[in-house]
């Protein structure tokens, strides 16, 4: 198991329409999902990474809560939380619907179209 992440990987941008929490939540999801935190890898405290990043610790309360309902962590009391195995099976089409959503959600806030949210997929689905 690595170290857990530490905050100068994360970044929240306050003049951004996109509130604080979804940023961080965002952000971590991308590490988990692209394997830059490992299986069992433990995420900073609440309030360790709230004071890191000058945010209130109900804002990474939230990242992190909203992180768990995704099934991408675990939080335990006194063994904080932690990043959980990739789903397989039928949860994998669930978790891919969720974070659909998201994307959408957070496309809207932004004040993207519905055409430009699916035309920014279709871009994301070319190959490079």
């Amino acid at each position: 198991m690595g170290a857990a992440v530490s905050a100068p990987e994360l970044t929240v941008d306050t003049t951004s329409p996109v509130p604080p929490y979804e940023q961080i939540r965002a952000q971590l999801t991308q590490l988990i999902t692209a394997g830059v935190l490992d299986t069992g890898q433990r995420l900073p405290p609440v309030r360790q990474l709230a004071a890191d990043l000058g945010l209130a610790p109900g804002t990474v309360a939230r990242a992190y809560t909203e992180l768990e309902q995704a099934g991408l962590v675990a939080a335990r009391r006194g063994g904080g939380t932690r990043v959980l195995p990739a789903p397989a099976g039928p949860a994998a089409p669930q978790l891919l619907a969720q974070r659909a959503r998201d994307y959408v959600t957070t496309g809207r806030w932004l004040g993207g179209s519905d055409q430009q949210i699916l035309d920014a997929v279709r871009l994301a689905l070319e190959p490079s």
